[in-house]
């Protein structure tokens, strides 16, 4: 039976080879987040980083559990804003808010 690689090995086996494109990967990750609010895509990327940086350092760092820092990436994760904060401190990032772009939108919002 032949053994196939998903995108995740892929893009984990690229991050490792080339560390120094680790940062320029995670802004790409939110900006394709804002872009399609795709959560399960996030995590599961940011999973790949948790597991190029460190897993066990990043729970180290973080305070939670190897566990609970897998369980929190995971696609169906669902983890509390206070955990990705964490984790994100401990790969050596931060979340920061970014003005949108509000031309295009209407002065009202929406009675949907």
């Amino acid at each position: 039976m032949t053994s196939y690689r998903t995108i995740g090995n892929v893009e984990e086996k690229y991050l490792r080879d080339h560390p120094s494109e680790v940062d320029d990967y995670v802004m790409v990750l939110f900006e394709e987040y804002a872009e399609n609010g795709d959560t399960a895509a996030l995590m599961s990327s940011l999973r790949v980083v948790s597991r190029v940086k460190g897993v066990s350092r990043i729970a180290e760092e973080s305070g939670l559990s190897r566990k609970g820092v897998q369980k929190a990436l995971s696609e169906n994760g669902h983890p509390q804003f206070e955990s990705v904060n964490a984790i994100l401190h401990a790969m050596g990032y931060r979340l920061a808010p970014q003005k949108l772009d509000t031309t295009n939108w209407n002065a009202t919002p929406s009675t949907q």
